[in-house]
């Protein structure tokens, strides 16, 4: 064990500059539930409240604006998906493809909600950008 010195002579301290600019806790709280909304509906209505939310807050907030937007753009992707895949499903090879869909939902909303709640800005992979 070797015991150096707190700071060496000459050393520049680290800066403490948060990453990203600081958000109201009602504001994560709201990015939160709009990713969250996916299990309010798998993708069938889930897109209904990130939509009012993004309506809603857009002059607000820029952090809940971000956040609905992508969960809303990620949840009408995820419909046309299943769309998609539903006259697949006389092929067999629908139903796997709406299982993924599933589990790809369940997993990125998951991912996304704690990202928000950390106070970064997340963006969906596999989504079509419907709202700018």
């Amino acid at each position: 064990m070797t015991s150096e010195p707190a700071s060496a002579p000459g050393a520049i301290p680290p800066v403490s500059v948060p990453p990203f600019p600081a958000q109201a806790s009602n504001d994560r709280l709201w990015a939160v539930l709009c990713h969250l909304s996916y299990f309010f509906g798998f993708a069938l209505i889930s897109f209904l409240f990130p939509m009012t939310v993004y309506l809603v807050m857009r002059s607000d907030s820029a952090y809940v604006t971000h956040h609905a937007r992508e969960a809303l753009n990620f949840h009408l992707s995820l419909l046309l998906y299943i769309i998609c895949c539903i006259p697949l499903c006389f092929i067999v090879i629908g139903f796997p493809l709406l299982v993924a869909i599933g589990i790809t939902g369940i997993v990125c909303s998951i991912v996304a909600a704690v990202k928000a709640s950390g106070g970064t800005y997340y963006q969906y992979p596999v989504t079509i950008r419907f709202v700018r």
